[in-house]
């Protein structure tokens, strides 16, 4: 795996594959031999979270887990003890970057329900699981090309440019 240093951050990667991967790139026997190993493991932990007396005790931290870490990348940082201070405590002063995380979480948990219930994910669902996240109604971007940037210094994070794939769905 290629080491990425702090001036590639600053630049957009354009050289990604296209989507999906060629077949005979994925199906392959090491691939095939951990998809069993992960089948198996997951059984087993679907069949020990259904003992739990609230399953959704293990959702959750997974999930808060992964937004914490996930937000990180935009740089919003907080910690595993201000995230359950947040939630088990009412009204209480919670920082901005806490918020994040977690309206990060309900927007996880707003998809996996909708999934669970329609079986599928659609653009609908994408866009109020957006509003979830953003606490508006922006909808999916007209203009062609984004660059995340940091909300306090207004300095770019991570720049990418979709214009060659936003034209190739037209």
């Amino acid at each position: 795996m290629k080491k990425i240093n702090k001036a590639d951050t600053e630049k957009a990667f354009n050289d990604l594959p296209f989507l999906p991967p060629a077949k005979e790139k994925i199906e392959t026997i090491k691939v095939l031999r951990q998809l069993v190993k992960s089948s198996v493991a997951l059984a087993e932990l679907k069949g020990l979270a259904n003992t739990f007396p609230n399953p959704n005790i293990l959702l959750n931290a997974i999930i808060l887990k992964e937004a914490r870490a996930s937000s990180e990348i935009e740089n919003v940082i907080t910690t595993q003890d201000k995230l359950y201070q947040a939630l088990s405590a009412k009204n209480t002063q919670i920082d901005s970057a806490t918020k994040e995380v977690l309206r990060y979480r309900e927007a996880t948990l707003f998809g996996f329900h909708f999934i669970q219930m329609r079986g599928f994910l659609n653009t609908n669902a994408i866009i109020e699981t957006q509003k979830v996240l953003e606490e508006n109604n922006a909808g999916i971007r007209k203009l062609p090309g984004t660059a995340l940037r940091n909300a306090a210094t207004g300095k770019v994070i991570i720049a990418r440019y979709f214009l060659k794939y936003e034209k190739s769905l037209k």
